[in-house]
């Protein structure tokens, strides 16, 4: 089989439209990543040009004693800084994050064509999409990594349409992750200096989908990512790592230059990860930092992650609030509705931050 994907238009057949997948690709024999994978040397990443994060995990239990005002601090700490931090003691249990991680290999194991059931044009629900890299019909390059997108609409709905292999499991996950997100977001807006009602957090949160991520093994790892270096569009995101590792994050040089150093994020058991996306950074108007991040390959074994994203509703305008605005003397990023904010992440190929120039309000 593998003979047969010479040409980069029967390998993005295989691939993308028959449903495939990298591990179809690698299923079928492979020895050497195609050159379709191979990504310019500027974007491969080379575990010896960074260094692990050593903070320490945030204790979230802690909210709810006498270091409360501590570990609130740290959060915004986190937020303002890299945009990336680890939680433990979170509400999720840790048998529930054991059974995630078996739900995704379980679904990732099935034949190819009961997979290809949820392509987009044929899924049953239209807001459930088993894919392959990021937006292949976009890239020069593609991404390591196949995945299964699964919105959220009601209980209902995910147990009836979700995958049986996994929607049990996929489903208390994120019913328990959206509670965590909602408790940091208020931490943060509050921090800012803004009271909002509910109903306004419930419009930056109330979309949601958790996605279930898989890395084959890859025979070039040095060749190729799972992920390409961007930033979330949506406002935080809750990532589940298994224990390959492989997470990269940017911390930022202060001027905003787009330079920094990657720290690699080492899989802690029974943390979950914790990142600002690009909303939460527009309406701080630049104080809180969506992380910019990408994911290695490796040899030796393949990868699971599952982030549940929390994002805006469609019609929701996103801002500066005007607090912030007041307190800074400008506005950074100018209004936008979300579904075009959204419309533009997803049109291009994983770029870094510049996702975020679609709102951002030039100086020059």
């Amino acid at each position: 089989m593998a003979s047969s994907l010479n040409s980069s238009n029967s390998l993005y057949d295989f691939v993308v439209r028959d449903g495939n997948g990298v591990k179809g690709l690698v299923d079928s024999g492979l020895s050497e990543v195609p050159e379709r994978y191979i990504q310019p040397p500027q974007e491969r990443i080379n575990k010896l040009d960074s260094k692990q994060c050593d903070v320490p995990p945030i204790d979230l239990s802690k909210l709810k004693g006498p270091e409360h005002d501590k570990v609130v601090a740290e959060i915004v700490r986190a937020a303002e800084t890299v945009g990336f931090f680890q939680v433990v003691n979170h509400g999720v249990p840790v048998e529930l994050l054991e059974s995630v991680k078996d739900a995704a290999h379980s679904f990732f194991s099935l034949p190819p064509d009961k997979k290809a059931v949820y392509c987009k044009g044929v899924s049953p629900n239209p807001i459930i999409k088993y894919g392959t890299s990021f937006a292949p019909e976009k890239e020069k390059v593609l991404e390591w990594k196949d995945y299964i997108s699964m919105g959220y609409s009601s209980d209902e709905d995910a147990l009836q349409y979700w995958p049986n292999q996994c929607k049990e499991a996929a489903l208390e996950y994120l019913k328990l992750s959206s509670k965590i997100v909602r408790n940091i977001t208020e931490i943060l807006i509050s921090k800012l200096g803004v009271e909002v009602d509910d109903s306004k957090i419930e419009g930056l949160v109330g979309v949601k989908k958790v996605n279930m991520n898989y890395y084959p093994a890859c025979p070039n790892p040095e060749l190729t990512v799972g992920v390409g270096r961007h930033s979330d569009m949506g406002t935080i995101t809750v990532l589940l790592q298994d224990g390959v590792g492989g997470l990269y994050v940017k911390v930022e040089e202060e001027n905003d230059s787009g330079k920094g150093e990657w720290l690699e994020i080492p899989p802690i058991p029974g943390a979950l990860v914790i990142n600002v996306g690009d909303t939460l950074q527009i309406l701080s108007n630049g104080k809180y930092k969506s992380a910019e991040h990408r994911v290695r390959t490796t040899s030796s074994q393949s990868r699971v992650s599952v982030p549940v994203f929390t994002m805006p509703t469609a019609t929701e305008r996103i801002g500066p609030f005007a607090e912030v605005v007041k307190k800074d003397g400008l506005a950074r990023y100018r209004e936008v509705v979300w579904q075009d904010y959204m419309n533009n992440f997803f049109g291009n190929a994983h770029a870094g931050k510049k996702s975020l120039d679609f709102a951002r309000i030039n100086s020059a």
